[in-house]
């Protein structure tokens, strides 16, 4: 006998079959939720025996859906789940509805602005307005980039649950083991609180950046819009050029919301 979910024939429910509606609530519970899931919470949050969660997630893991944390008692979502999104953003077209407020925020700041994305646990840059000074900073559209450094990455950091918050530091401390991690999440805090990010010269390649985040129509956050330029231009933050990117956020936030 093949694999599947049941071993009995599925029987048809208004969505589909009740073996695919169970794989779609299993999915979609990873996708509201804040932490790591294990069988047992799955099983309990959608009132389904352990078994058949157990059998969801194997099946969801041999297409890396999800996939296991060290020690197999809990899973996450998998880069197969990063790739969905990655072709949702696509579908989404939000690259057309951002870049009229990435064009003003370039004509209001003379700076380069850019669109960053939330793709599973990373981030790409998904659209960019260059600067029309001589001297600029232009991104790489397209190359994933980790949640923990720069402006455009901590924006969005700032704003997701702590299993993202925990990834992130531990990749982090990986690289810098002198890692401050009470003041580093102390950064986001503020971030959060403010409702922007600011990185001057952080990889050491005279670049400086203001990110602030943008929300789906839920509230999820979903990417970040940002001004980028060379650092001696950044060397004291503006508070007008921090409300203008700011400012830009929220018209995203509000184009992607229903009317």
């Amino acid at each position: 006998m093949g694999a599947g979910i049941s071993g009995s024939v599925p029987r048809e429910t208004p969505g589909g079959t009740e073996a695919a509606d169970r794989v779609a609530d299993v999915l979609l519970l990873f996708a509201r939720s804040d932490d790591a899931l294990g069988v047992s919470r799955i099983a309990r949050s959608l009132e389904l025996s352990k078994a058949v969660v157990h059998r969801i997630l194997q099946s969801l893991a041999s297409r890396s859906l999800v996939q296991p944390l060290p020690g197999g008692s809990a899973y996450v979502l998998g880069p197969a789940a990063a790739g969905l999104a990655a072709r949702a953003w696509s579908q989404l077209d939000v690259r057309s509805v951002a870049s009229p407020v990435l064009r003003r925020l370039r004509d209001q700041t003379r700076e380069t602005t850019t669109l960053s994305v939330l793709v599973g646990n990373q981030r790409i840059y998904l659209d960019q307005i260059e600067s029309p000074q001589e001297i600029k900073m232009v991104v790489e559209i397209g190359p994933r980039f980790p949640l923990h450094s720069g402006a455009s990455s901590r924006a969005i950091l700032a704003h997701l649950p702590e299993s993202f918050v925990g990834e992130a530091v531990g990749q982090l401390q990986a690289a810098r083991p002198d890692l401050d991690v009470e003041a580093y999440r102390a950064d986001l805090a503020r971030i959060r609180e403010q409702g922007y990010a600011v990185s001057l010269n952080e990889r050491g390649t005279g670049a400086a950046s203001i990110a602030a985040p943008f929300f789906d129509s839920a509230g999820n956050v979903a990417g970040s819009v940002s001004s980028s330029g060379p650092v001696f231009r950044y060397a004291e933050t503006d508070e007008e050029h921090t409300r203008l990117v700011v400012q830009a956020a929220r018209d995203i936030t509000a184009r992607l919301s229903p009317s």
